[in-house]
């Protein structure tokens, strides 16, 4: 196995705002906490300790006990959850949807990111304990981009009538397609140790909420993984302050915009917002429904089954269901970091951009605002996969090119012609000036005739330079087919692997070792994309 990285960049897959932020743009200086290093975890250290209570902490334990209460605990996570209750110990915290059988490739490299730091925190500082959290989004009401995953090529997707948190769910109906996946994976070693995750998961759950915790918990417990569902009342009552504060004065909304006008001013007028806030940040949530609260002349309301209630009858709600007011994606990281001792958050691009608007709204909370840092983004290419690449003499590099300009590279590369007509426009290009020079000395009202024809040539060249390659792909049509079935091994419809294929299809080939593989070479604060290559 060998491992080598790029710059985000240079990959052409990342936004200019996260290139930018990566690369410390001093215009979003303003908009995090700290820049990620080892060095600066200390300074967080410090802020959180201070702000973070012991009885904040002793709810927080409690809440991890009982969910943990019918789990079978490894070692690793029973001491950081007994190493929660000491004020020394401090929480690392990536966040994501109950994606059906994880999801997307990135799923577990978030998780792995979130493990391998708090392994290099626990070095730096040893005085110090630091435990790795999944933050289950069980609120999420999208069940529709939850409820599928690619695999081999195919869409296995869970159709269900969804309503309300998608946590909340049950997965009683999900028997044939568990059915129909088990049938199609075969009987190795591998196979036959996916279908009892399944079983000891998605078959033993009542829930979805559940059934991730499961599944999650049986491929990471060896790590020390904490695994946390915010939904419950006991934690949401931590947050009633935050949900009235959020009713009356509409903080999230006024800080944010402010955030999106600084970005807009000193960083780039072209800056487009991730999220844009509303009124009120807040949804109603119950077992049925979980809908926008809005403010109205006589209270609040719900923005589709128009449950009403008055100033009185809103906070009386508060104190008796905290577990009803459920915050939406610009609230949540400070639900987030009112509950945890947290010190970092580790995202995606997307989130990462979204959590940049936040900053000034953590500050009116009177909230320490956390490190952010950008999850680990990598591509597994298979050894038998490398092998090919070296025999095509292309470089890694190569393969981030779009298809079709990768295939072009080729073909010129391997033809025994030269298709490259670059040295014809050159000297179109002097015989022009010379005309141009000609016409300006002579009768300039010839130079608009001028500039014509000389476009229609070189768009004729260009045109010619196309068919030629066209002509000569129809020549080398198997080379061509072996290159862009080797990009799509790679870059699945010309996007990330990470953001098409899922982690058991590798799994599957590699077993359990795939996961200790993929960890020995995910460095989270190197902040470069990683090239992998799979025995």
């Amino acid at each position: 196995m060998s491992m080598s990285s790029i710059p985000y960049r240079d990959t052409g897959y990342f936004s200019t705002l996260i290139c930018d932020l990566i690369e410390q743009h001093p215009a979003l200086e303003a908009m995090i906490a700290r820049h990620p290093s080892i060095e600066t975890f200390a300074a967080q250290l410090e802020e959180k300790e201070a702000h973070y209570t012991e009885a904040t902490r002793t709810e927080l334990v409690k809440a991890i006990e009982t969910q943990y209460a019918n789990l079978p605990l490894s070692d690793e996570v029973s001491a950081n959850i007994r190493l929660l209750q000491d004020k020394k110990t401090f929480t690392i915290t990536t966040g994501h949807q109950l994606n059906l059988f994880t999801g997307p490739l990135y799923f577990v490299f978030k998780i792995v990111s979130t493990i391998n730091l708090c392994k290099q925190l626990k070095a730096r500082y040893p005085n110090n304990n630091f435990v790795p959290i999944y933050w289950m989004a069980t609120e999420d009401h999208d069940f529709e981009e939850i409820s599928f995953f690619n695999f081999n090529g195919k869409k296995i997707k869970w159709s269900y009538e969804s309503k309300g948190a998608v946590g909340r769910l049950p997965v009683d109906n999900l028997s044939s397609l568990l059915d129909l996946f088990e049938g199609s994976i075969g009987t190795n070693s591998a196979a036959n140790k996916l279908k009892e995750l399944i079983a000891a998961s998605y078959r033993s759950s009542a829930s979805l909420a559940e059934a991730t915790q499961r599944l999650v918990h049986q491929l990471f417990s060896s790590s020390g993984l904490v695994i946390l569902d915010a939904d419950t009342p006991d934690l949401k009552k931590l947050f009633i302050p935050y949900v009235r504060t959020e009713l009356k004065e509409s903080q999230c909304e006024k800080t944010v915009l402010a955030s999106i006008d600084a970005l807009q001013n000193d960083y780039s007028d072209q800056y487009i917002p991730q999220v844009n806030p509303r009124e009120i940040n807040l949804f109603y949530l119950t077992d049925d429904i979980r809908e926008r609260i809005v403010r109205t002349t006589e209270g609040y309301a719900t923005v589709d089954s128009k449950i009403v209630f008055s100033e009185a009858s809103m906070q009386e709600e508060i104190e008796t269901h905290p577990e009803r007011f459920s915050p939406n994606v610009l609230m949540r990281p400070l639900y987030q970091e009112v509950i945890l001792p947290n010190l970092c958050y580790i995202g995606g691009g997307g989130e990462i951009a979204y959590w940049l608007q936040l900053k000034g709204f953590f500050q009116s909370q009177k909230v320490p605002f956390p490190i952010l840092l950008l999850r680990n983004s990598a591509v597994l290419v298979a050894g038998k996969t490398a092998k090919k690449i070296v025999k095509l003499d292309l470089d890694k590099q190569d393969f981030f090119l779009k298809r079709t300009a990768l295939i072009n590279k080729k073909i010129r590369q391997i033809s025994n012609i030269d298709l490259d007509l670059q040295p014809f426009k050159e000297k179109l290009q002097e015989q022009f000036t010379h005309l141009e020079s000609l016409v300006n000395s002579t009768d300039a009202s010839f130079a608009g005739t001028v500039a014509a024809q000389k476009q229609k040539q070189f768009n004729g060249i260009d045109a010619l330079e196309k068919r030629l390659l066209q002509a000569q792909k129809r020549k080398l049509v198997d080379q061509v087919g072996r290159l862009s079935e080797l990009h799509e091994t790679i870059f699945p419809g010309e996007s990330l692997q990470e953001r098409h294929n899922n982690f058991f299809q590798f799994y599957l080939e590699y077993g359990e070792e795939i996961l200790p593989l993929i960890s020995k070479s995910l460095d989270p604060l190197e902040l470069e994309f990683s090239w992998i290559e799979l025995p």
